[in-house]
């Protein structure tokens, strides 16, 4: 036997024992594998392999024959690999980086070539836009000779550079040269787009789609002449953004819609930064809301049931926001020079419209992901606007109390449906109305209890006391705490709202003793202070009578939050008792806050002591061993 037919046997033996040890391993674990031949294939001339013993004999070197173990000389040694790190990077660097800077070098020399033959008059202008074009349907068709070899990324390369020749050259037969009208090199400029793009569905390749909506985009800026023309540009606009949408219907090329919003809006904003003034306001809304339409209707078109990489996915939510966005923001420049007021039922009718959307997305059926953050993201750009409404359509302490409303309408709502995605958004809506109410309206009242302030103290408490109802009525618990915040600021807003009508009963009354007692200045301040002294006994009796109220509710509802809260006010009205008022009230006022404090706190004490909540340790472990607590 040559030393060739000896290693392949060696070879031979060694794939024999490890197939039959990998057996033993997938029957041990009760794999589902085929039974293994009784002998490995060989080729004429060259000793076959023993079979494998049986499973129940384990592996054991004393039991193969010793003429069967291959010496370890006739062992071909493995080659010894070396992974690289970095290997994708070194192989994308290689293969783009280096290829793109590639044909940025040559555009350059060519240019530089071609710019040094101009100068010199080598060429004339009709020879420079021939050598351009040929050049440009040269590349192309030689960028298909690498395709069909497999270079595709090289080929696109090369592509890119054709159909940028050929732009280039029509943009310098119209502008430079003045070979060409305008509608001419529009319609070639289009022609190059359009094929552009037949060429990226034919091939099925995104990035020639791109390079075609970035030419068509371009065609614009390459063909104008500084006049104008709001009809022809923003209509051709329109209708590269309606091909991108029914391309991207059936190609998942979703990057290419938000090609086409940046190429649009660039547009639009350098056209009205130049041209736009208030007589065009119909037909600049008009275009503007074409727009809009196209890309709030774009992102449910896109919207795929199947999972997709993160950001991917995303591109609808996004391009949903920044639309509305950037549309209410366009609108709202060019009405609110009209009437202000417009943009308040304008706001309106964009909530419609996106709780609309919502609803569309929603019947789609679509599984969670994308599909469920548009939703979620539709209902609150809707909500969004419809705050934004509220301040542009009232004033002063009425949007407050629009906030208020808005909060709770959405509270009921996302209780009803049980979102609670509405329910962050009506908190939200009520923190805005809350520190709306306490930061910012000044109220002028001309009468007491009875005015807008109590009225919109009214309206919180009412919306507070909503969610607080809904949060103790929730197991969770984020909803419980939820309840408990509202409850307090519930309290704390009616304390608040009380304590001001005392302050205004006793303003009016100092506002009226000038005109009282004029000229009598020691009678004046003798009826200052005594005013004063009545407003501060007030304060304590308001304020004893809330926690005493507070403490018989928390009885009554065996509320144990609730009576902590009347023991806090009480504990807060003891120290103003006891330091203020005993130092500044008259002796009669300071009599009678001590005795209804007094009386106060041991009615409170003997309820305490009487037990009736069973809250004593005694109490709670008879009841606990299944006696009834004596009183």
């Amino acid at each position: 036997m040559d030393p060739s037919q000896s290693d392949l046997e060696a070879i031979r033996l060694l794939l024999a024992e490890l197939t039959t040890r990998i057996y033993r391993i997938e029957r041990r674990l009760q794999m589902d594998v085929k039974p293994l031949p009784e002998r490995l294939p060989t080729e004429p001339g060259v000793v076959a392999a023993p079979p494998p013993p049986p499973l129940e004999t384990p592996p054991s070197v004393a039991q193969k024959p010793a003429a069967t173990v291959p010496p370890i000389s006739h062992v071909p040694p493995r080659p010894s690999t070396v992974t690289l790190p970095n290997a994708d990077l070194e192989s994308r660097i290689g293969s783009h980086w280096l290829n793109r800077i590639g044909i940025a070098a040559l555009l350059i020399g060519i240019s530089y070539f071609l710019k040094f033959a101009f100068e010199n008059n080598w060429i004339g202008p009709a020879g420079r836009v021939t050598i351009g074009l040929v050049a440009g349907i040269a590349i192309i068709l030689w960028s298909e000779r690498f395709r069909s070899k497999g270079y595709k990324a090289f080929s696109y390369s090369l592509k890119a550079v054709g159909f940028g020749a050929l732009y280039l050259s029509l943009w310098a037969a119209f502008q430079r040269y003045s070979l060409i009208p305008s509608s001419v090199a529009f319609v070639m400029m289009l022609a190059v787009t359009a094929s552009a793009a037949a060429i990226a569905l034919a091939q099925d390749a995104e990035i020639l789609a791109a390079f075609a909506l970035t030419g068509g985009f371009s065609t614009p800026l390459l063909l104008s002449t500084g006049q104008n023309r709001e009809v022809a540009l923003f209509s051709y606009v329109a209708i590269l953004d309606v091909a991108t949408l029914v391309l991207v219907t059936f190609k998942p090329w979703r990057r290419l819609l938000v090609m086409s919003y940046a190429g649009t809006l660039l547009l639009y904003v350098g056209w009205y930064s130049e041209f736009y003034n208030r007589s065009q306001l119909g037909l600049t809304l008009g275009f503007a809301t074409a727009f809009f339409a196209v890309f709030a209707i774009a992102p449910l078109v896109t919207l795929q049931p199947e999972n997709e990489i993160a950001f991917f996915a995303s591109i609808p939510a996004i391009l949903a926001f920044v639309n509305a966005g950037v549309y209410f923001l366009q609108a709202y420049v060019m009405i609110e020079e009209v009437d202000k007021t417009y943009m308040a039922w304008f706001a309106l009718a964009l909530a419609a419209i996106y709780i609309l959307l919502s609803r569309l997305v929603h019947a789609r059926n679509l599984s969670a992901g994308a599909a469920q953050i548009l939703y979620f993201l539709h209902l609150a750009v809707a909500i969004g606007f419809i705050t934004i409404a509220i301040p542009i359509r009232l004033d002063s302490h009425w949007i407050t109390m629009g906030w208020f409303v808005e909060a709770g309408v959405l509270l009921w709502i996302g209780n009803r449906i049980k979102s609670d995605f509405l329910n962050v958004f009506a908190l939200a809506a009520l923190v805005l109305g809350v520190f709306r109410l306490l930061a910012i309206d000044n109220f002028q009242t001309t009468q007491l209890v009875f005015n807008m302030r109590m009225a919109t103290y009214a309206v919180a408490v009412a919306v507070l006391w909503d969610v607080a109802w809904y949060g103790s009525h929730r197991e969770d618990e984020s909803a419980r705490t939820v309840a408990g915040a509202a409850l307090v600021a519930l309290n704390v807003l009616a304390l608040i709202a009380l304590s001001r009508e005392v302050a205004d009963f006793y303003s009016r009354q100092m506002s009226g003793l000038g005109r009282a007692v004029p000229g009598q200045w020691n009678s004046f301040y003798t009826i200052l202070h005594r005013v004063e002294i009545e407003r501060d006994f007030a304060y304590s009796a308001l304020w004893m009578a809330y926690g005493a109220m507070l403490m018989v509710v928390g009885f009554l509802r065996r509320s144990p939050f609730v009576r902590w809260q009347a023991l806090i006010l009480i504990a807060v009205t003891i120290v103003k008792v006891f330091v203020y008022d005993f130092s500044q009230l008259d002796k009669g006022y300071r009599i009678l806050s001590f005795i209804v404090l007094g009386v106060l706190l041991l009615a409170i004490s003997f309820v305490y002591q009487r037990d009736w909540l069973k809250l004593s340790a005694k109490n709670r472990q008879t009841t606990g061993n299944g006696t009834t607590a004596s009183s």
